[in-house]
C-alpha cells in the first residue's frame, strides 16, 4: 500500500516539475501515509527503505518547504538510501552515539582523493557526504567543553557546508554532468544546499535518529483504547512498544490499559 501510494506521489510531483503542488488534500495524504507506516512498530521494516526515505523528503521538502524540483526529491532519496539501512532506522539511539562511529567513517574518507573512476565522481561523492553529514549528523556539530575549559566543536559544520557547495558546484560544472544529465540539479544542490540540510536535520530529528513523538503518543493511545474495546493482546503489544519509544513505564502502562475509558454526557453536562 505504502509503497504504491509513494510512488503516485512522486508521479504527481514529476508530472508539475518546477512548481508545488503539495495542497491541503495532498499533505493530508502524505501525514496519512506516514500514520499508516507506525501503526504496526513491530513490522514497519517490511517498506522498502527507499520509499520511506522518499515519503520523509516528500514530507519535510515538498510539503512543509514547498520545493518545486522533482529531482531533488528523487536525489535526496537515493541518497539516504545508499547511505542507510531500514534496520538502522530504528537501532540508533536518539542521542545518535553510535552514528559517530560511522560519521568517523565518512571524515576518513573525505581526506583522501581516490578510489573514484573520475574527477566528476569524486566531486558528487563529497558533495553528498557533506550534506549527508551535516543533514543527519547535526548532533555532532554542537558545541562541548574540553576539560581546559574552551568550548570547541566536534565538527566544524561551517567547513563541511563550504566543502559540500563548492564540490556540488564542480560536479555541476564537469563535463559528465551534462551526459548525465545532473547538471541542474547538482547546481541546485550547490545553491541551495542550507535549505536541504535543513529538511535533512528535521527528516533526522523526526524520522532517522528519532520519531514523530506527537505521532508516537498518538499511536500508543489509539493501541490502548483498541486493546480495552477489543480485549487482543496485539493491541498491548503495540501499544508496549509505542510505550519503549517514549520511555513510559511498563507499570504506568498497565495502569492506564486496565483503566476504563470515562462516559461522556453528549450534551456536556458533567
Amino acid at each position: 500500500m505504502i509503497e504504491a501510494a509513494v510512488r503516485d506521489l512522486k508521479s504527481i510531483i514529476a508530472e508539475h516539475d518546477g512548481e508545488n503542488v503539495a495542497d491541503r488534500r495532498f499533505a493530508r495524504r502524505v501525514d496519512d501515509l506516514i500514520s499508516v507506516f507506525y501503526d504496526d512498530i513491530g513490522e514497519i521494516t517490511t517498506v522498502s527503505s527507499q520509499t520511506l526515505f522518499d515519503l520523509f523528503v516528500i514530507k519535510v521538502l515538498y510539503v512543509e518547504r514547498s520545493s518545486t524540483d522533482a529531482s531533488i526529491v528523487d536525489y535526496l532519496g537515493s541518497l539516504l538510501d545508499r547511505y542507510l539501512l531500514t534496520r538502522e532506522l530504528f537501532s540508533i539511539n536518539r542521542q545518535g552515539r553510535l552514528s559517530l562511529l560511522y560519521l568517523s567513517d565518512l571524515l576518513q574518507e573525505m581526506a583522501q582523493l581516490k578510489h573514484f573512476q573520475n574527477l566528476f565522481e569524486a566531486y558528487r561523492k563529497y558533495g553528498d557526504n557533506s550534506l549527508f553529514i551535516t543533514g543527519v549528523f547535526p548532533q555532532a556539530f554542537r558545541s562541548r567543553k574540553r576539560r581546559w575549559g574552551r568550548t570547541v566543536a566536534f565538527v566544524d559544520r561551517s567547513y563541511f557546508v563550504s566543502t559540500g557547495k563548492r564540490f556540488y558546484r564542480m560536479a555541476s560544472e564537469h563535463e559528465l554532468a551534462e551526459d548525465t544529465a545532473q547538471r541542474p540539479t547538482l547546481s541546485k544542490l550547490s545553491t541551495y544546499f542550507e535549505v536541504y540540510l535543513g529538511a535533512l536535520n528535521e527528516m533526522a530529528e523526526r524520522y532517522i535518529m528519532g520519531f514523530d513523538m506527537n505521532l508516537i503518543a498518538d499511536k500508543m493511545l489509539d493501541s490502548i483504547n483498541a486493546y480495552r474495546d477489543s480485549g487482543e493482546n496485539y493491541h498491548l503489544q503495540n501499544a508496549r512498544r509505542y510505550a519503549a519509544i517514549l520511555q513510559v513505564s511498563p507499570d504506568a502502562l498497565s495502569q492506564v490499559a486496565k483503566r476504563r475509558p470515562a462516559l461522556i454526557d453528549p450534551s456536556g453536562a458533567a
